[in-house]
């Protein structure tokens, strides 16, 4: 599983980055996987506000790092945590931009009625910090993750706020806060790492196994932890795959194909599902594996892709029910 942290604060080193650091360093005792996106280091455009992603389900503007690497990383995530100074009453300018940005994943939820495969389960905190004591000091903040968060497919699950802190190096001091991220940790990323590790596997990583490992988050989240890779990836999924799972409503952007060996190192499974790489698959001590035989859907009519996707879909739900 994946914690995701955005570190807002246009200061390297300062007290949101040690306060992110400290609640990823407790995630990844666990043996969950984190990944920091130091958002003023970002090549992002603000939104134009132009409506083309209203329009087509994505931005238009393609060519800088939300596209690139931010919004495959908000899909991927389980966990986002998104840590940020108070500048007036709210969040850093720079992590206003990304935010801002996000409004194409609210269009495809909102408008295109599709639904992120992790969002039952994908969960969302905020972690903040301001000089200032006033009772409504992260009010501001609040409000703005409670919409950011939602548009991303997460929940938002509660802030870490702290007070009084101003000079460099005040939150290496805060024991409390040491003792609230511990807490918080084993609150929210515990019970997630209990769940089945499963790694479906294929050829190109391009249709089938994107799509059990989209059913099995969708419909087993809480259950499953899913990923999927393929012996031979290509560099695209595939465009009628995405087409006939956007038909059962579940949205497909923003996956990209990996190989088996890129997923084995992000994650060991418990159970190896195959469909069609068979011998190039590897053994992996201590998983279990299941062989599907299904077959390849890439260069078929779409009606094929679609006989294909209903298949998966029954496997998933019968291995759910075996789980």
């Amino acid at each position: 599983m994946l914690v995701l942290g955005l570190q807002g604060s246009p200061r390297k080193g300062g007290n949101t980055s040690n306060l992110l650091t400290t609640f990823l360093k407790e995630a990844e005792k666990t043996g969950a996987q984190t990944r920091v996106i130091e958002v003023a280091q970002k090549n992002i455009t603000p939104c134009r506000g132009c409506g083309y992603c209203e329009k087509k389900g994505f931005c238009i503007i393609d060519d800088d790092d939300m596209s690139a690497e931010i919004y495959p990383l908000l899909r991927k995530a389980d966990i986002i945590v998104a840590a940020t100074p108070i500048f007036f009453y709210g969040v850093t300018g720079q992590l206003k931009i990304l935010i801002d940005r996000c409004q194409a994943m609210w269009s495809r939820k909102y408008i295109f009625k599709l639904s992120d495969p992790r969002a039952k389960q994908k969960c969302g905190l905020i972690l903040s910090l301001g000089a200032t004591k006033g009772k409504q000091l992260f009010d501001g903040v609040n409000l703005i993750a409670k919409y950011f968060l939602d548009a991303v497919g997460a929940s938002f699950d509660c802030t870490l706020g702290y007070r009084g802190i101003e000079a460099r190096g005040d939150m290496k001091n805060h024991f409390e806060a040491e003792k609230d991220i511990e807490q918080t940790v084993k609150s929210f990323i515990s019970p997630l790492l209990k769940r089945k590790k499963i790694l479906f596997a294929c050829r190109e990583n391009a249709c089938r196994s994107q799509m059990a490992a989209a059913f099995a988050q969708y419909l087993a989240g809480d259950k499953i932890d899913a990923s999927c890779g393929g012996s031979e990836p290509v560099e695209n999924i595939n465009p009628d795959m995405i087409k006939v799972m956007h038909e059962k409503g579940i949205d497909m952007a923003f996956r990209k194909p990996q190989s088996i060996e890129t997923a084995l190192v992000e994650q060991q499974p418990d159970y190896i599902v195959t469909m069609g790489c068979g011998e190039k698959c590897p053994l992996v001590p201590g998983a279990e594996r299941i062989d599907w035989d299904l077959p390849d859907p890439a260069g078929k009519p779409i009606e094929f892709m679609r006989d294909v996707c209903d298949e998966i879909e029954k496997r998933v739900a019968a291995l759910q029910a075996d789980l």
